[in-house]
């Protein structure tokens, strides 16, 4: 493996090393030393878990998930299967709500984008009319589906052998396509632009973003995947999968929020909530403008990579009850 990858792969590995060692060092309670269900520290944690995944092609709800059992977020001791249920319900919504750090990320970096949408809505922009269709027929297979199977997938979904495949499974497709692609690498810029998609181009890709339903697969990268297939460039790709997340992520949020969030806030302090999302902002703005600058330049490979040995690691920690 080049030696670029190899640091590429470190930098990716450093939320993980982060709440690996919150997880040791916290001891879950609160400065008052009252029992607490999750300390400042770990919401600081799993928001820039959250913020640094959410637009990579890795998966943030993997990375969430897996962090929450390392710091052992989610997890109730109680013997009551209704409690462990309710904090378990709690603890999914929560990984759910601090998107929104993330989701405002893009909404800032993209303003224009975003403003150009607005405006043709209004009737104003015809390109942006346009775009906003796109993006609408992008979302609607996943706002179909998802509420058909919401509680399906959480119930069978949201664990770490699902996730683990996932990883791994992604993650070879992702090498499979890259070597395939070797030798007849297209410039980054070529392909269609994001002003050339079709709303049926929009639609293929949103049915695409559904296979990221199952937690470890990565709605990023099966929406850039998807939009090169459909004939995008890598850059129109890229913009189109986080435009599309804006919408797909902010409904997300705000359906388990009004569905969850009394009990999310029962048991996670409003504070840890408001430090999770600051931190997912923060760190989402650095990830996307990495991310765009770095797949423009290199491809999806090393994120195969990753995936692969993510997978590897977490099923012989878990097999091992290590965590």
């Amino acid at each position: 493996m080049p030696h670029s990858k190899a640091i590429i792969i470190n930098l990716l590995l450093i939320p993980l090393v982060l709440f690996a060692l919150t997880a040791s060092a916290a001891t879950g309670t609160t400065d008052s030393g009252k029992k607490s269900a999750m300390t400042t520290g770990q919401a600081a944690i799993l928001g820039v878990v959250e913020g640094l995944t959410e637009y990579l092609p890795v998966s943030s709800t993997g990375h969430l998930l897996l962090a929450e059992r390392i710091m052992g977020i989610g997890y109730s001791t109680a013997k009551s299967a209704a409690e462990k249920e309710r904090t378990k319900e709690a603890s999914d919504a929560y990984t759910i709500c601090i998107q929104a750090g993330a989701i405002i990320a893009v909404l800032g970096l993209y303003f224009l984008r975003v403003k150009q949408m607005i405006r043709g809505l209004m009737g104003k922009d015809p390109e942006g009319r346009r775009m906003l269709i796109n993006v609408a027929a992008g979302f609607l297979p996943a706002a179909v589906i998802g509420l058909l199977f919401n509680n399906i997938i959480k119930s069978y979904l949201f664990g770490p052998w699902p996730v683990i495949s996932a990883w791994f499974a992604g993650g070879v497709a992702i090498l499979a396509v890259s070597w395939g692609l070797r030798g007849n690498h297209r410039e980054a810029h070529s392909g269609m632009s994001l002003n050339e998609l079709t709303w049926k181009m929009a639609l293929i890709i949103g049915f695409a973003q559904c296979i990221a339903m199952w937690p470890g697969v990565s709605r990023s990268l099966v929406t850039i995947v998807g939009g090169l297939l459909v004939g995008m460039s890598m850059a129109a790709a890229v913009e189109f999968s986080f435009l599309l997340g804006v919408v797909t992520l902010g409904a997300a949020t705000a359906y388990d929020g009004l569905r969850h969030g009394h009990i999310m806030l029962q048991t996670f302090s409003g504070t840890s909530l408001a430090v999770g999302v600051v931190f997912a902002f923060i760190a989402a703005v650095l990830s996307v403008k990495w991310m765009v600058s770095y797949l423009n330049n290199h491809g999806l490979a090393v994120f195969g990579y990753y995936r692969v040995a993510l997978a590897v690691v977490a099923a012989v920690l878990i097999s091992t009850r290590m965590i």
